[in-house]
């Protein structure tokens, strides 16, 4: 059996220096390899020293999390292209963007402007992912559809969008898998909680499924609670298994083709 995680952040267990008992911790949990996604540049330098360091174990990202959009964030911006274009190990996607209402702060005139301008760093880095050809890790909290509408305006390529950690309900879903996207789907998918979760993924279909940590958060049952990591995606792959009906095995196999097929893993630089 293999696993990919398909979206994780390494950069707390670099700063602990546990990378390399994480990456063993992985490898026996049969996940091979795992994606690295990119929020702000500050990450972006080490992921990509990361990628190169391990190279067929950690791939990486670098894209500009909307919660990590401020006024500067056009400065911020600027230093994304390089990482596509100049020399060095490139990025499998662009990501993770998009937007966020959860985290804006309570005053309406002060979260307004926040917003738009989450709305135009996403609108930069759509165009980008359309200019460069690449995959595109949409990060969407409280603003499914307004994400999918300036998706859907900028002319984004649907099978090259990735919804991750999807946390609405199969309404949703069904808009985005009309759209032609699609979505990953965390530890939240094994929590109690979450049925509208797991009707979700049933309704984009377990062929299709991407699964990921984004640890160190979101740890799956049986660790819900713990800091989260690469490995126990496979805690991930076993509820979806349960929940399907579907042999552990086929889940593990159909998510790691999808995952790389999605970030054309194996054919990045």
């Amino acid at each position: 059996m293999e696993l990919i995680d398909s979206h994780t952040h390494l950069e707390s267990f670099h700063q602990r220096g546990e990378i390399p008992e994480i990456l063993e911790r992985a490898r026996e949990n049969a996940v091979g390899e795992m994606v690295t996604v990119g929020t702000d540049p500050d990450d972006w330098d080490l992921y990509r020293s990361l990628a190169e360091q391990y190279a067929g174990q950690v791939h990486y990202t670098v894209g500009l999390h909307p919660c990590h959009v401020e006024a500067d964030w056009e400065e911020a911006l600027a230093k994304l292209p390089y990482f596509f274009t100049g020399a060095g190990k490139k990025p499998v996607a662009l990501g993770e963007t998009g937007l966020d209402r959860f985290h804006l702060p309570k005053e309406a005139e002060e979260a307004e402007k926040i917003f738009a301008w989450q709305k135009a760093a996403f609108e930069r880095q759509i165009e980008w992912a359309l200019e460069w050809g690449m995959p595109l890790v949409v990060h969407s909290r409280g603003a499914f559809g307004e994400c999918l509408e300036l998706l859907r305006t900028k002319g984004m390529t649907p099978e090259k969008t990735v919804f991750h950690c999807f946390s609405d309900g199969p309404e949703e879903m069904r808009a985005l898998a009309a759209w032609g996207g699609r979505a990953s789907f965390t530890g939240i998918f094994s929590y109690k909680s979450a049925e509208n979760v797991r009707q979700a993924a049933a309704e984009q279909g377990w062929d299709q499924i991407m699964l990921e940590t984004d640890a160190p958060y979101l740890a799956p049952v049986p660790h819900r609670g713990k800091r989260n990591e690469p490995g126990w995606v496979c805690h991930v792959a076993e509820a979806v298994a349960k929940y399907s009906g579907e042999p552990l095995e086929t889940i593990a196999a159909r998510s790691t083709a999808v995952t790389r097929r999605f970030y054309r893993l194996g054919e990045s630089a």
